[in-house]
This record gives structure tokens, sequence and C-alpha cells, in this order.
């Protein structure tokens, strides 16, 4: 997942990794392009994940994940840091999920019954984001799709996920509703996808696998 949703990242672009699945993004970017990575500790310019003989435990990011800095990078304030977020500042914001609606609204922060601290950051990132691209499980472990009618978590934001990524397959949220199929995973067919999309799913034409770069 972490490798397909590379590409969608563009020269020149800032961008946000949340924790998770998102966070591996970091080791994919393609090398010929210049992007900084953002992190809402206070990092801007995160390099890929350290290997065991650069780990500094001083530096992580938002998910408390030992990072490495590019040349250029710095640090500052998360008041700083949120203040990019809520400026717009951020290109495309890269978040995990438990559930996202095919109205694209997202519900990523809290499951009723369990202790959490807060929202966090998540509320900002969506409110402020202008390109948000989800990486999540298509079902979950009983099973049951994740990608749904409307979302039953409690929601994060409304409307605001542009594209999906699954072990399944790419998903684009079509402005009026539903779930566009653009890519299978290798190996997985149309039927998988289906059984496994509670909410609207359009397939138009021939779906192709996904490519790695």
């Amino acid at each position: 997942m972490a490798q397909r949703i590379a590409q969608e990242v563009k020269d020149g672009y800032y961008v946000n990794l949340g924790i998770g699945i998102p966070t591996l993004v970091a080791n994919y970017i393609p090398s010929d392009i210049n992007v900084m990575l953002q992190s809402e500790n206070g990092l801007l310019g995160i390099g890929p994940f350290p290997t065991n003989e650069n780990v500094d435990a001083d530096m992580i990011n938002a998910g408390k994940q030992t990072v490495t800095m590019q040349a250029g990078s710095s640090l500052f304030s998360s008041a700083e840091s949120f203040a990019m977020i809520r400026g717009e500042h951020v290109n495309l914001t890269i978040l995990g999920a438990m559930e996202v609606s095919e109205n694209g609204d997202i519900a990523n922060w809290k499951i009723p019954g369990k202790m959490v601290k807060g929202m966090g950051g998540a509320m900002d990132l969506v409110a402020s984001a202008k390109n948000i691209i989800v990486a999540m499980q298509h079902v979950s472990k009983d099973g049951k799709s994740k990608l749904l009618k409307n979302c039953s978590l409690p929601i994060t934001g409304i409307s605001c996920v542009k594209k999906i990524v699954t072990e399944l397959a790419v998903l684009e949220v079509l402005p009026g509703g539903g779930f566009k199929l653009l890519e299978r995973a290798p190996g997985v067919s149309i039927e998988e996808i289906k059984n496994a999309t509670e909410g609207k799913l359009i397939i138009e034409g021939e779906i192709p696998e996904m490519i790695f770069l």
C-alpha cells in the first residue's frame, strides 16, 4: 500500500504522513523528485526510516517512531507545525482510517468503549488538507467492509477523502459519492473487491492491476 501511494507524491510536494502504514511511504519516495515530509510534532524534511547503525532515539515522528532527516530539514514547535497545517501549506496528507464512507467521510480516531486521549492532530489535518489519501485495510479482522455507505464510528472529517489505497484496490471517492475502482491489487479479482465493499462501487471499463515502480 505504501509503495503504491508513493506514486501519488509529486515533485515539490509538502506531505504529511499519518501514523501507521502512511509512515512507510517515506521509504518509497522516488529518488528523482524532491519532496518534503512533514510531521506535526515539528519536523519538516523526514527521510527514510533509520538503520540500526544510525538510530537517534531523540529523532521521532508523530507516531513516536525513530526517523532520519534529509539535508536542509528543520525542527520547530508543534504550534508552528499546526500553523503550517491549518494554513493549508501541506499539499498532500496520507492517513490511516478505520472507516471511510462513499461520500468521503473518514473515521480514524476513536472506537466506542476504548479509552483515547483525544482526537489529536487528525481533526486539523482533515479540515485543512488540500488532498487526502487514505491507506487502510479493505475489511476488518472479522471480514466486514470498512468502505461503507455511512461511517458507524465517530467521524473525524466530512467529505474530505479523495483516494483510498487498500490491500485489494485503489479507489477514487467521486464528488457525487461512490467509490470508483481505479486499480486492482495483483491477483485480486473484481468480484473480490465487490464482495468486500459495502458502499457504492463504480466500475467502468477494464480495471488494470497496480504497478509498483
